[in-house]
């Protein structure tokens, strides 16, 4: 299988990555049996059924990247080197993390994962998702004067590890201003406004490890997260696909995406 999957556009191709990291559930035969069946069953951390909320992308001109290995394989939106994303006192899981966002361990008792299994899995898994990546980006600065990656998340309404309160509808990050272009995320924020979800800014995610690697707007390289809560999307137990509740926030995302694309 094939590290990550690429959606070319459908019609003419503009400079705008969407990167979806988190939404797939593979892991390698030869490992499965290492981890904790009960945990494998649910899948708790991953971004369910991002690909579906975001399919209206390739009409758009937009090129799609997403995994379709397990983010409890490896992680593509850490640091590879585990340094810390937030230091406020959160669970923080690491490039290969050992457990689930509650704090529940996802391998079988006993089980470690060495050095040498980690730095494997980043040279087989995470580097090739990030190339591919800056390929891309590559690409398209050079025929386009900027370009913006746009990074798609979601998260359970309530994680106490990370926060103690319920986490808002949506949160934007451009890592405090610096992954992205000031007037690119106004953008952004007034026209996720015009549906009245609860919307806040860089709190309390500011953008992971791609968004912060990517984004050097003083290079024409814009990168910006968008963490939602899953119910939005999803069944109230945050189990399933709700197409009724999922329309409305597509219909937001593209009309989001079109406001962007005018001012690229």
């Amino acid at each position: 299988m094939d590290v990550f999957k690429v959606i070319e556009p459908s019609k003419n191709k503009i400079p705008f990555i969407l990167s979806i990291p988190h939404s797939g559930t593979n892991i390698p035969s030869d490992k499965l049996n290492f981890y904790n069946k009960e945990q494998l069953k649910l899948k708790e951390d991953t971004d369910w059924y991002l690909d579906q909320l975001y399919d209206f992308a390739p009409k758009l001109g937009i090129t799609t990247i997403m995994a379709n290995y397990s983010r409890w394989l490896v992680d593509l939106n850490r640091n590879p080197n585990n340094e810390a994303l937030y230091n406020d006192g959160r669970i923080i899981t690491s490039v290969c993390p050992t457990t689930n966002f509650n704090g529940n361990p996802i391998y079988i008792e006993n089980h470690k994962i060495d050095e040498l299994e980690i730095s494997q899995r980043i040279k087989s898994y995470f580097l090739p998702y990030h190339k591919h990546i800056n390929h891309l980006i590559h690409n398209l600065i050079e025929k386009f004067p900027a370009v913006i990656i746009w990074d798609a998340h979601s998260i359970k309404r309530n994680v106490p590890t990370i926060y103690s309160q319920s986490f808002p509808d949506l949160i934007i990050g451009n890592n405090d201003d610096k992954s992205c272009d000031k007037k690119l995320t106004e953008i952004v924020h007034n026209q996720l406004s015009k549906s009245g979800l609860n919307i806040t800014r860089n709190h309390p995610f500011k953008g992971g490890y791609i968004t912060r690697s990517f984004g050097y707007p003083k290079n024409n390289m814009n990168a910006i997260q968008l963490e939602m809560s899953k119910d939005l999307y999803m069944s109230e137990n945050e189990t399933k696909y709700d197409f009724k509740k999922a329309n409305k926030i597509k219909n937001i995302l593209e009309s989001t995406f079109i406001e962007l694309i005018k001012n690229l």
